[in-house]
This record gives C-alpha cells, structure tokens and sequence, in this order.
C-alpha cells in the first residue's frame, strides 16, 4: 500500500478517485480544497489503484491552539478489512503530530461499527459527553 498526500498538482488524482467519495468531486472543488493550506487529502493506492482516501481540516481558534478534524474517511468496498483505512487515519495523526497540532478529532454516528472500530484501533478514545447538533441548509 502507498499512502500519497495529494496536492494542487494532483487535482486529476483526486478526481480519478471519485468512486471512494459521497459524490464525484469536481475539478474546480478538488483544486480549492487542496489549495488550502490546512486541508489535507491522503489517497490510498493499492497497485497503483485507488483504495481509500482520508480527508483532515486544521481548524484555528483565537483562544485554541489548532486542532485537526478528521472530515471524511472511505475505503473501497472491495478493500474494507485490510487495514487500509487505520493506515490512513494513522498517516493523518502523522501530519497532526508534525505540525505541532494540539490533537486529533472525528464525528460519526454511534450506529457506524466499522469507523466507530477504525478509530478505536488507530487509538482515538470515545468523547461520551459530546452531543453533535446541526443546522441544514438547502443545496447550494
């Protein structure tokens, strides 16, 4: 397995990806996001073949010192159970860790088995007192 950070040269990369995404990312939205000095995208490759992808926003606050919040992890349907995605959140701890972040955070939903026991083996402990709350907007 060969763990990559995408950058701005690597906009195609990321599209070519897009079967491990929600939806097919955009060129435009790719470019954006990976010019963003604090937005880091990991892809996985197994033989040269895109098999996970993690997604990691550092987030600044005026009386905190910078945290990474772990956005997004998938892993290829077909690759799930390899390790591939504890590799990826590991290799994003990594980055964390060298840039002198303060620490390392995820949501998912308590019914999720398989993220709730990535994280778990890639060492993240369970907040129990946190509660997530949302506004959602219409598209756009």
């Amino acid at each position: 397995m060969d763990i990559r950070k995408l950058d701005t040269s690597d906009v195609d990369a990321l599209v070519d990806a897009w079967h491990l995404f929600d939806e097919a990312p955009s060129a435009d939205r790719a470019r954006s996001f990976l010019a963003s000095e604090g937005n880091h995208c990991l892809v996985a490759y197994i033989d040269e073949e895109p098999a996970g992808f993690v997604t990691g926003i550092e987030i600044a606050h005026p009386d905190k010192e910078t945290e990474m919040l772990l956005y997004e992890l998938g892993v290829d349907e077909r690759r799930r159970g390899q390790g591939i995605g504890r590799a990826l959140v590991a290799a994003l701890e990594a980055i964390a860790r060298n840039r002198g972040l303060r620490g390392m955070w995820v949501l998912t939903e308590p019914s999720n088995a398989a993220a709730l026991a990535t994280y778990r083996s890639a060492g993240a402990d369970v907040a129990e007192d946190a509660v997530v709350l949302e506004w959602r907007f219409a598209d756009g």
